[in-house]
């Protein structure tokens, strides 16, 4: 599998998808079976008004033709973020999962970052897992990874790998500590075991620098690729593997769960609190 880690330029429709398009033909002609873009690739991120989100943004039927046939003639299942006009007129930061033959699903991320707010109409539906010829892939955006409880729910469903098309802003850290976000990526896929495909972007974009943290992990947690100086990161990854969720011979992270005692996580209920 591939991550792409490109710099769609804000505003700028037709050069954005031809970047596409070209990165989605090649690397299904390199044989990658699964290949993950940035969000919001098709438009760029940092707009001044939600008219000039408004202004390039696609209907979902749009972007699966023309991903679709830059993927034509391969078996390749890519995951592309893009600025999505619903048929009600309303945006959304949607992530499409699409091979040769046309859309498998497409995910509206539920829980919107900062200014995304001003401009974006959030998802109601849950993340999807599709079943695909590289194995059953889950979908989330940015943002939406750091509820654990998505997670969790894509592990339930039965994802083997979840892709996350993601646009990270630049955040000091420590020096030589990993991003925060890719720290989270890496527990997601430890506590689930499954692997998660992070793909950030690179560029500044209006002043706004980017963390270039794309990174695909393994169901043990590790990062095992990073991009290379081309912007892109390759794995060779058995899916089939996160089927497996034992950690221990006592222990399966699924099955030890205790749904009973989390009801508050859920519903808001109080902890018991010890006297």
């Amino acid at each position: 599998m591939s991550c792409h880690q490109l710099a769609p330029v804000v505003g700028d429709l037709g050069g954005n998808c031809e970047l596409i398009a070209e990165t989605l033909s090649s690397a299904a002609a390199g044989g990658s079976d699964v290949v993950v873009l940035p969000e919001l690739a098709t438009s760029g991120y940092v707009f001044a008004s939600q008219e000039e989100a408004a202004s390039v943004a696609l209907s979902a039927a749009e972007v699966i033709a023309q991903c679709a046939m830059a993927l034509s003639g391969s078996t390749t299942v890519a995951v592309v973020g893009f600025c999505e006009r619903g048929e009600d007129g309303l945006l959304h930061n949607s992530a499409a999962i699409v091979d040769a033959d046309g859309g498998l699903a497409v995910y509206r991320k539920t829980h919107l970052w900062d200014a995304e707010k001003l401009v974006f109409t959030p998802g109601s539906a849950p993340p999807p897992v599709v079943p695909t010829a590289a194995g059953k892939v889950g979908v989330l955006v940015c943002y939406d990874l750091e509820f654990p409880e998505l997670t969790r729910q894509l592990a339930l469903a039965g994802a083997e790998l979840i892709a996350v098309p993601t646009n990270w802003p630049l955040f000091d850290r420590p020096a030589g500590e990993r991003p925060a976000e890719t720290m989270i990526a890496m527990a997601a896929a430890r506590t689930n075991r499954v692997f998660v495909a992070c793909c950030d972007r690179t560029g500044v974009e209006r002043g706004q620098r980017w963390t270039e943290g794309t990174a695909i992990v393994d169901r043990d947690g590790w990062v095992v690729a990073i991009p290379g100086a081309d912007g892109t990161a390759v794995a060779e990854l058995d899916l089939g593997l996160a089927r497996d969720k034992a950690i221990s011979p006592r222990n399966d992270v699924l099955d030890d769960r205790r749904p009973e005692l989390y009801q508050a996580v859920v519903h808001g209920g109080e902890v018991s609190q010890i006297p």
